[in-house]
């Protein structure tokens, strides 16, 4: 936002985008006023809604710019952030600027500006639930509440997938990654992206999707906070610190974390080999139901729990993926080998089709197998090479473990 625009939208008072507070600093830098527990109400309710400004520096009754202290400036900002970290959870990003605006002699006062984005979940600050109205925040009674919660959540008619990241831009995305979805006799590319679910258009502009962010972004975490795998190698049979031999945080597009984790994989897994009668390999796993375990735990995970992330453990005895979300739809334990219901249906159809393999180790063209035998592969395939069947696991409902057993050494 330009300085002259928001000039004339302080002058014209707080609506149900615009906040403003004066703030009152110790010359120790401690920030006495507003209180940090009801701004955190004020800029969860923003989240909550549609999204909005604050500016720290001017009074909201008289609409005059006070103004912070140079000196203080960055305190200020530090004593924001950690509001938004500390007290709102889950935590909110905003965008934080250093302006400068004309105070009542007319001498430029310091300012800042936070830029609040409407949130893909529901935030609750110091006080509880609170949803901007007008010019004020109210407190969510339990209906509305729950409304709240479906319409940001899988629940939704739109799937998570498919709704809007409003603080990623189409600019954010990578050409290059864009490249593989477009087709060039199919007409304008937002076009092409939008029917991909990709892009949506909304009443404010076109942003790019969940989905979009998570194939064409080159950190989706940026945005999507966890959309990530951390990946463990240890020595030993448990998850002891003192023997871990390898760790990596893998980032990037979802193409690019599966390919890592695989790697990782490979890496830390030990083969045993006989010599006898010329090499014969003896590897710990199946490297196709590895393959297969860490594709699905990628494409069918819960986006929308933002505080977990895929987790990728290496033991001696055994391997196991953490992937964040229940089982989706009507799935149960029993019929995941029967039936295929993807949680992510953009993610898992385009992984069906614009995601080759060239592997020939892996046996299969594409990321994703459109048959949805991956399951039944994973347990079959581990079971010949072990002796021992892999094991699904639901903990708690909000998190799916799958325990593939290393084979064990020849003797």
């Amino acid at each position: 936002m330009r300085v002259g625009e928001l000039i004339r939208r302080v002058q014209l008072g707080e609506d149900s985008t615009l906040e403003l507070k004066e703030v009152t600093v110790r010359d120790s830098g401690k920030v006495i006023e507003p209180h940090a527990d009801g701004l955190s109400d004020e800029l969860a309710a923003m989240a909550n809604a549609s999204g909005g400004l604050l500016v720290l520096g001017v009074n909201d009754k008289t609409k005059a710019v006070s103004g912070i202290p140079l000196k203080h400036l960055d305190r200020v900002e530090d004593w924001l952030t950690s509001i938004c970290t500390d007290r709102i959870k889950p935590p909110l990003e905003v965008v934080t600027r250093h302006l400068e605006l004309p105070g009542a002699d007319g001498q430029p006062q310091p300012v800042i500006l936070a830029e609040v984005p409407r949130s893909l979940w529901v935030h609750e600050s110091a006080n509880g639930y609170f949803r901007r109205v007008g010019h004020a925040e109210r407190k969510l009674p339990p209906d509305a509440l729950a409304r709240l919660f479906q319409q940001r959540s899988q629940a939704r008619l739109i799937r998570f997938e498919e709704q809007e990241v409003p603080e990623c831009r189409f600019e954010d995305l990578d050409a290059l990654l864009l490249r593989r979805f477009l087709k060039p006799e199919q007409g304008d590319s937002t076009e092409q992206l939008t029917r991909l679910h990709l892009l949506r258009e909304t009443s404010t502009g076109v942003f790019p999707t969940v989905a979009g962010v998570l194939l064409c972004a080159l950190d989706p975490s940026r945005w999507l906070r966890n959309a990530e795998v951390i990946a463990v190698a240890h020595s030993g049979l448990a998850n002891n610190p003192d023997e871990q031999i390898d760790a990596r945080e893998i980032k990037g597009p979802l193409d690019r974390q599966i390919m890592d984790a695989f790697h990782f994989v490979q890496r830390n897994m030990r083969t045993a080999a006989r010599k006898a009668l010329g090499r014969v390999d003896y590897p710990q796993y199946q490297l196709n139901a590895v393959f297969e375990a860490i594709v699905n735990a990628v494409a069918h995970r819960d986006y929308s729990l933002h505080s977990q992330r895929i987790r990728l453990f290496m033991f001696q005895d055994r391997l196991e993926i953490h992937s964040p979300g229940a089982l989706p739809n009507t799935l149960s334990l029993e019929s995941m080998t029967r039936l295929s219901v993807p949680r992510n249906e953009v993610i898992a159809s385009l992984f069906a089709r614009d995601y080759p393999v060239e592997d020939p180790q892996l046996g299969k063209s594409y990321l994703m197998d459109r048959r949805g035998f991956g399951v039944e592969l994973i347990l079959r395939e581990s079971e010949q090479l072990s002796g021992r069947r892999p094991l699904y696991e639901t903990i708690g409902d909000l998190e799916l473990c799958l325990t593939i057993f290393a084979a064990p050494t020849p003797e």
